[in-house]
């Protein structure tokens, strides 16, 4: 392959990769001659393949992988949140809500205002803004904020890294991780770098190791951490923002997504000197994922940006939209549905994993619209004798950043839509699955 690359400059050699790779020439996963082997070849300094090498790297076109070598890039399958298409299977692995327990908008569409909105006006809707501060400032009290309305959290985490990081810059994600999360990470080109979950939330030495490595931003899911439902505890916000206090410009970001259905206090990693942070919740979760629109509270220069990233796209967020979840969001009725929908996710959670125990698997009910249960088989042994009995699992390979980890011994479940004869079924079939 080296005697088809041409060029005697850094840029001049990734063209040529470029146009082979265009052409056909090199295909996903093709291996790239060795840097000395090259710069041999084309009677370049070793530095200068290195130089070409970085620059496709930070294109996106190569895939650096250790002593392994070089390959050509492909275009990685990421796993999807939601149901599987094309299947006959019981799917409980889908992370939705119940549609049953999202409020009807049909009440509140007949009632929003319809008076147009033009170019040149207010982006935000006042009395959306006003609301949404009142209700972050009831946990970012000591926190100066601006607010920006997005087309959804992955909209808004999306445009946060885009207007803060360059190609290849390093990315702390929690791991396992939120599939969302890893797909913006990867389609960004950016590098991510894992920090451990337990049952706290993300660890102190894994948020260490991470900083020391170089990120420069930070996702991390205050509580129902997904898939895991971990909640940060008081005492782990504390050492976490301890940590943090040394590095006051690498961009927090926190994606509390499941706020109003939470069981668990809100606990932050934004410390009040932390100079880049954004918290974003949406309200996909309680008044449905076709609402698409979340509300990022940032830091002064960050809402500058992320408003600069949002003016050459969508522009704004639709008043319509907008008008439509403050009305929502400010009925005393709609909201008696949604703290209903939230005590519901919890009991059923609780009473399936106390039938879990009662069968032998331990499990806890933490957070979420799922469970992160183990097992004593590789997951997805598990998930192909489930799928013999008709049920369709997600296991936690999915949910790794690091592909060649060891197999992972969870499932995470969605369960909460199930009658109890189902959830008896279920469980009696995890037994005999995991055995």
């Amino acid at each position: 392959m080296s005697d088809q690359i041409t060029g005697t400059t850094a840029s001049e050699i990734a063209d040529s990769v470029r146009s082979l790779r265009d052409r056909g020439s090199l295909q996903p996963g093709s291996l790239l001659p060795p840097v000395r082997e090259l710069a041999a070849t084309l009677g370049v300094n070793r530095n200068t393949a290195v130089a070409a090498y970085r620059q496709l790297a930070q294109a996106g076109l190569v895939v650096s992988r250790g002593r392994a070598g070089t390959v050509v890039a492909g275009h990685e399958t990421v796993a999807q949140e939601g149901y599987a298409p094309d299947t006959v299977l019981r799917d409980i692995g889908t992370g939705n809500p119940d549609p049953r327990l999202i409020p009807d908008p049909a009440p509140a569409l007949m009632t929003i205002a319809s008076r147009p909105v033009l170019y040149g006006e207010p982006v935000i809707d006042r009395g959306l803004e006003d609301w949404a501060r009142r209700w972050i400032a009831a946990d970012l009290d000591d926190v100066d904020f601006r607010i920006t309305v997005t087309s959804g959290a992955v909209d808004a985490v999306e445009r946060l890294l885009a207007q803060a990081l360059m190609r290849d810059d390093a990315v702390a994600l929690e791991d396992p991780c939120f599939l969302a999360s890893i797909h913006t990470v990867r389609l960004g080109g950016y590098r991510a770098v894992p920090v451990p979950v337990d049952a706290e939330g993300m660890t102190v030495d894994g948020l260490r190791a991470a900083l020391d490595a170089g990120v420069r931003a930070i996702i991390c899911t205050p509580r129902a951490q997904n898939p895991t439902g971990a909640s940060l505890t008081a005492t782990r916000a504390a050492e976490l923002r301890a940590v943090l206090a040394d590095h006051p410009y690498v961009l927090i970001i926190e994606d509390d997504h499941f706020s109003m259905l939470s069981q668990r206090r809100y606990e932050s990693l934004i410390g009040a000197a932390h100079r880049r942070f954004a918290l974003v919740r949406s309200v996909s979760k309680f008044l449905g994922p076709d609402m698409c629109l979340a509300i990022a509270a940032t830091d002064a220069e960050t809402a500058e940006r992320l408003a600069m990233r949002l003016s050459p796209g969508t522009t704004w967020v639709s008043h319509l939209l907008q008008r439509l979840a403050l009305t929502q969001l400010t009925d005393d009725g709609v909201m008696t549905e949604v703290a209903a929908a939230a005590a519901h996710y919890a009991e059923r959670n609780a009473a399936f994993a106390e039938r879990l125990r009662a069968g032998g698997i331990d499990a806890t009910a933490s957070d979420g619209m799922s469970l992160w249960v183990e097992l004593p088989q590789p997951a997805r042994l598990v998930a192909d004798r489930l799928m013999r009995r008709g049920w369709l699992a997600r296991t936690g390979d999915d949910f790794a950043l690091d592909d060649r980890a060891d197999p992972s011994h969870h499932l995470r479940l969605t369960v909460h839509d199930l009658s109890d004869d189902e959830a008896e079924t279920l469980v009696a079939d995890l037994v005999a699955a995991g055995r």
